[in-house]
């Protein structure tokens, strides 16, 4: 990198009440009505208090953009149709993604409660942020909840030199009884593109073989990288490139949006729709083993998980401990904040 002498810079941290009330303002000065500037703003603090740095209110900036550019319509009339007895499908008008979001994944736990399994698909959205954020409210309800999103291609295939999938993530939760849910929330791809520009933004180098240049070459360099690389990288990237696939079908196919490869990315002046889909499923664990089985068998699961003994002597952790360590720390000492969004949020 060309200005790597000046090492990272040290990001500063504030509240997160504090946080909130900016972001909150921010969106809602951008056009954004009372729902979709809240809905985005829980979203975008639940990725920065659990450490989702890449996904949380630095990307205040750019959905104000996007909001201002009418890319993203800041005050849509959602349409909610029940399809069958465990599906509906959402027309999310093209406002922000976070509000579709939570607002599919209530009406899949909604759908849960009748049937056991609800299933909500969501057409004509917008990026929603970390896919974590919805499946975490579905198990915050008591549900074993899955969110998926599609998004504009920034991923090569598996043996491929240019972009076709999205970054395609895939989060899951699950409750666990007097304790906080177990929370899987990963991209398809090695790194989420928002990664990238986080590191431009703190001047850090990349880690090797998650990203390469418009030509499809291997580089460390977020100011040069153009391509995410799919989850595996280049030995087993098919692994990454065909859970990607996956998720198009979910979100995209299933919902009637667009495909990866022909969405028209946010951001950077484009006014066309975004037009990307979201797939939520919510399923009731009573209707299966029976709760009290349901609670019994987690418990026993996870006890043995973090038992397990670990090769560098530290413990081992079930998907969602690191983030909720992290939780408590920031609730602590404040959210840090790169210096750029410290600077639109006013904080600096």
């Amino acid at each position: 990198m060309s200005d790597a002498s000046s090492g990272p810079v040290e990001s500063p941290r504030f509240p997160a009440e504090l946080l909130q009330e900016r972001v909150d303002l921010a969106l809602r000065e951008a056009g954004a009505d009372e729902a979709s500037a809240a809905a985005a703003t829980r979203a975008m603090m639940h990725a920065s208090r659990l450490g989702i740095d890449s996904h949380g209110v630095r990307l205040a900036s750019f959905y104000a953009e996007c909001l201002r550019s009418g890319q993203i319509n800041g005050a849509p009339a959602f349409k909610l149709h029940r399809t069958a007895a465990a599906s509906a499908m959402l027309d999310a008008d093209h406002g922000l993604g976070h509000a579709a979001a939570y607002r599919g994944m209530e009406e899949a736990c909604r759908i849960a409660r009748e049937s056991g399994v609800g299933a909500v698909g969501i057409a004509h959205s917008t990026h929603y942020g970390a896919a974590g954020a919805y499946a975490l409210g579905g198990a915050e309800a008591g549900f074993i909840a899955i969110s998926t999103t599609n998004a504009d291609s920034l991923v090569a295939l598996y043996g491929g030199k240019t972009r076709f999938h999205g970054t395609n993530p895939v989060a899951a939760a699950a409750p666990v009884r007097d304790s906080r849910p177990w929370l899987l929330d990963m991209a398809s791809s090695a790194i989420p593109y928002n990664r990238v520009l986080l590191y431009r933004s703190l001047q850090r180098e990349l880690p090797a073989d998650v990203t390469a240049d418009i030509d499809g070459e291997p580089t460390r360099d977020p100011h040069r990288a153009e391509i995410l690389t799919p989850l595996g990288g280049l030995d087993f990237g098919f692994k990454g490139a065909g859970l990607a696939g996956l998720v198009t079908i979910l979100s995209a196919v299933l919902t009637g949006a667009t495909p990866d490869h022909l969405v028209t990315p946010m951001g950077d002046g484009n006014v066309r729709p975004h037009d990307i889909g979201h797939f939520c499923l919510a399923i009731d664990p009573a209707r299966f083993v029976g709760r009290e089985a349901y609670d019994g068998l987690m418990a026993q699961y996870l006890a043995g998980l973090r038992a397990s003994p670990a090769k560098t002597g530290e413990p081992v952790l079930a998907p969602g401990d690191r983030e909720w360590r992290t939780l408590a720390e920031r609730s602590r000492t404040g959210i840090p904040v790169d210096p750029d969004t410290a600077r639109f949020l006013e904080l600096a």
